[in-house]
């Protein structure tokens, strides 16, 4: 059985521990059957691509975030891919293979088309709060974009606009 860690905010621990994953509606379903899907990593040796997302996720606001480990069948059909690229349907043990053998595995994700119910649940671990990437993968020491449209909302992203707006006035 395929072991994945899914990350979730820590005061959810609780309810995920007695309830399991509940998955999250997608607006734009990326096939038949993957309306709403739990989204995760396979744990892999390293722990880095196993908890990329991390950060990004904390740019949302979540304080801090826990890794929640289960175990879902091999033959599971899973969707894996990019994140901003198509996803290809296939069995859980198929997409750990893809992601270890991946040449760059930073920013691939599996996505479950179910509920992990709270028996498949390995156990949840809190986690570094300063792994992964933010923006997108490979973007440690650019600097990001300050549009309105790239900031709005971002904690705090005023910095970041008064210093792309100072960069027209050069």
């Amino acid at each position: 059985m395929a072991l994945f860690v899914h990350l979730a905010p820590e005061n959810q621990s609780a309810a995920i521990l007695r309830d399991g994953i509940k998955p999250h509606r997608r607006f734009r379903p990326l096939a038949e059957g993957y309306e709403r899907v739990v989204f995760a990593m396979p744990v892999t040796p390293d722990f880095y691509v196993s908890h990329q997302w991390l950060r990004e996720l904390k740019r949302r606001g979540q304080r801090t975030i826990v890794g929640v480990y289960f175990r879902i069948p091999d033959d599971q059909q899973v969707m894996v891919g990019h994140y901003n690229e198509s996803h290809t349907e296939m069995s859980a043990s198929e997409a750990v293979g893809t992601i270890l053998h991946a040449d760059q595995p930073e920013g691939f994700e599996v996505v479950i088309p179910r509920k992990v119910e709270a028996s498949e649940i390995h156990k949840i671990r809190p986690l570094p709060q300063v792994v992964g990437w933010r923006y997108y993968p490979g973007a440690k020491g650019r600097q990001p974009c300050g549009c309105p449209f790239c900031t709005k909302g971002d904690i705090k992203s005023k910095r970041i606009r008064d210093a792309y707006e100072q960069s027209f006035g050069e």
